[in-house]
């Protein structure tokens, strides 16, 4: 029950972040768009993947047993990563599971923020750029790091509309808040990363959307307070 409790809090402090997030997402895009101009390349071949997939999701039969795979394997994962043993992977169109023979929040909720195709495709990208020069087929590498992020992002979504274990395991508002906080922040480094937006533009950014955020409330809190004295 504390646990629980804890979790509940620490989804209503996540809250503003994401609404800071969202903003930061926002100008993001904005500055790397200008008015009257075109995203870079790479950051066209980021969208050119991301819609690719977007059409392939809405008009042909969806990979479902692909999305459970990686879904189990990113629980698999984490949970190696933490020091679990995993064991009995199972998976088909209609769900899967693994063993492990612990859990926690990261290892429950992994496979909805983390995307395991496209840390594959980057890891596959950076291991052969190793051994040989890749710049010619960098943008049909960020073609399908788009690709598989869109996959990751849209299977995500459906998912999350359905009941879920992992989700009531660990607190409704806490998941869904840290899920939509971690995946944001990944659209924002990847657009970053892509474009001709800095680091330290976009780290300006977040920390004025977060003080913006911060002082909204506090105004808030302070008009609900005088409210309540007055009364």
């Amino acid at each position: 029950m504390i646990a629980r409790g804890l979790r509940f809090l620490a989804g209503l402090l996540l809250l503003p972040v994401c609404l800071a997030l969202t903003q930061t997402l926002f100008d993001v895009v904005r500055a790397a768009c200008p008015a009257g101009g075109w995203p870079s390349a790479p950051g066209l071949a980021f969208g050119a993947g991301f819609g690719l997939w977007l059409l392939v999701f809405f008009t042909l039969p969806r990979p479902v047993r692909t999305y459970v795979l990686a879904h189990e394997l990113t629980h698999a994962l984490w949970g190696a990563a933490m020091g679990a043993r995993v064991s009995k992977l199972n998976v088909s169109r209609q769900g899967g599971s693994v063993t492990l023979s612990k859990t926690n929040v990261w290892i429950a909720l992994a496979p909805y923020f983390f995307p395991l195709y496209t840390a594959l495709t980057v890891l596959l990208y950076g291991l052969l750029s190793l051994f040989m020069s890749l710049e010619r087929f960098e943008l049909l590498w960020l073609g399908a790091v788009g690709l598989t992020w869109g996959f990751h992002l849209t299977f995500t979504v459906t998912t999350l509309l359905n009941r879920q274990p992992d989700i009531r395991a660990c607190g409704r508002l806490f998941s869904y808040a840290l899920i939509y906080a971690l995946n944001l922040l990944g659209i924002v480094l990847w657009v970053v990363a892509v474009s001709s937006v800095s680091w330290r533009q976009m780290g300006g950014l977040l920390g004025s959307n977060l003080a913006a955020v911060a002082a909204e409330i506090a105004r808030t809190a302070a008009a609900v307070w005088a409210w309540w004295s007055n009364k």
